[in-house]
């Protein structure tokens, strides 16, 4: 850290396989019922999107915002997606990822 930097928080390196960066079309409103192959951190950089999971929970992740999607089995999730275009930054995990300190 730079010697003239306010002190932050870092957290413990995680494993990633690769990073994709998806650029979604204006006008895709809902894709429905699916699972991602493996962990998928995802950020959104623009645009937003409502994940609704097949219990019933539904999660609305705004441009600027990310969140981890781990369906891999299963009915998994649907998205709904705002009507503008959207980028989004994929970053593949493995499938043990863990969140626990290293």
């Amino acid at each position: 850290m730079h010697p003239d930097a306010v002190p932050f928080d870092v957290t413990a390196s995680y494993p990633a396989s690769r990073v994709r960066i998806t650029h979604i079309p204006a006008g895709m409103r809902e894709v429905s019922w699916h699972t991602v192959p493996e962990p998928v951190l995802t950020v959104r950089l623009d645009g937003a999107v409502t994940y609704e999971t097949s219990d019933g929970e539904t999660r609305d992740v705004a441009a600027g915002s990310f969140v981890l999607v781990e369906d891999t089995r299963g009915k998994g999730h649907l998205s709904r997606h705002s009507p503008e275009a959207q980028t989004v930054i994929w970053v593949s995990l493995p499938n043990s990822f863990d969140l626990s300190p290293e």
